[in-house]
């Protein structure tokens, strides 16, 4: 099969020509480098990466197929992809397709055989913007009209395009702890990590209030990962300010935690090129101890609010920038972190927050 040619260009009008891969035609998106090793498929269904164009700087993509069980969310989130090298051949046993069958399928476009090391260099350069990888347009004018036409991330509100529509339980109907979780675009394995520790979840929509919450009685509240600008997200501080107001067990993950921050009087803001991989140092504030930890945010708590907060304590710091990882909100029950702790698939050294956040449940 003659291979089709794919572009991408950029927002600053750069330009790279390589190989299409997926499905042909043409998508748009912020474009940002996850720097994993491994877990494309998680990374593809993670609906944090809702609209966005993923590079993998792993150079060899696509060599262990796809399995079903793997993915974070119904379905492939991400607009588009950009790798160096793409296999067509599948090497894992257990494996239940090809990359290319899974793109396909869900009309994902993507592009490869383009130096991914150059265009990291330059997304860490310029900063995260958008882009277009088109394998039906040749026509480099109509390409830069199509990008022009591409919203920008910040001032976006997304996860109501991803969250649940309806309210559905995950875990043991007879497990004694009960937590309500605000789908803010929820990844699979977070809800596993809860189930495993012996907690029901219901899941609730993001738009979904403390008080409708609170009728199922829950013994706990979690607010989760997401897509899109925790500043153009009132709704969802509305809802964390009740739930700390109610003095009730209180966690949150990525932007649950953006959201957590912004109720406490924190601000957010949109970072240069975010931080998006399974090897970023954190260190525990409280233990001293530190932790390699799984990634994927574009959005960041402002670490001079927490300065002249006295409501909150800094509980977790980034080791590469010294940007915002974690805090406790003083007097509640309450704290969320900026990274990914369930780190599906992988690194695990932070998930004893989830035993945590059990216990503080368990003490009430």
């Amino acid at each position: 099969m003659e291979k089709k040619t794919a572009i991408l260009m950029l927002q600053d009008g750069t330009t790279y020509k390589g190989t299409a891969i997926g499905a042909i035609g043409t998508t748009t998106g912020e474009i940002c480098f996850n720097t994993s090793m491994t877990g494309y498929q998680e990374i593809y269904t993670d609906p944090s990466y809702y609209g966005q164009i993923i590079v993998n700087t792993v150079s060899h993509i696509g060599n262990y197929g796809t399995v079903h069980n793997e993915n974070e969310s119904s379905k492939p989130q991400i607009n588009g992809l950009v790798v160096k090298s793409f296999s067509s051949v599948v090497s894992r046993l257990t494996a239940e397709g090809s990359l290319q069958d899974y793109l396909e399928t869900a009309n994902l476009v993507g592009i490869s055989d383009i130096d991914t090391r150059e265009l990291v260099k330059h997304i860490r350069t310029q900063g995260a913007m958008n882009a277009i990888i088109t394998s039906e347009i040749e026509d480099l004018k109509e390409i830069k009209k199509r990008l022009e036409e591409t919203p920008n991330m910040d001032g976006l509100e997304l996860s109501s395009e991803v969250c649940t529509k309806e309210p559905y339980f995950v875990g043991d109907p007879h497990a004694a702890v009960k937590v309500a979780v605000l789908d803010l675009g929820v990844k699979k394995s977070i809800l596993t990590n809860f189930t495993e520790r012996g907690m029901l979840c219901k899941v609730f929509p993001s738009n979904t209030t403390f008080e409708q919450m609170k009728q199922w009685k829950p013994d706990g509240y979690f607010l989760s990962n997401g897509p899109g600008d925790p500043g153009a997200m009132d709704y969802a501080v509305e809802t964390a300010k009740a739930i700390l107001e109610a003095d009730k067990p209180l966690f949150g993950i990525c932007l649950g935690h953006q959201i957590i921050s912004r109720a406490v009087g924190l601000e957010t803001y949109k970072m240069h090129h975010g931080h998006r991989g399974a090897n970023h140092p954190v260190k525990n504030l409280v233990s001293g101890r530190s932790e390699v930890t799984s990634q994927n945010h574009g959005f960041a708590v402002k670490m001079e609010s927490i300065e002249n907060n006295e409501s909150v304590e800094l509980t977790h710091k980034n080791l590469n920038d010294e940007t915002v990882e974690g805090i406790k909100v003083n007097g509640k029950k309450a704290f969320s972190v900026q990274y990914h702790p369930e780190a599906s698939p992988g690194p695990n050294d932070s998930r004893y927050l989830f035993t945590r956040f059990l216990e503080l449940i368990q003490d009430n």
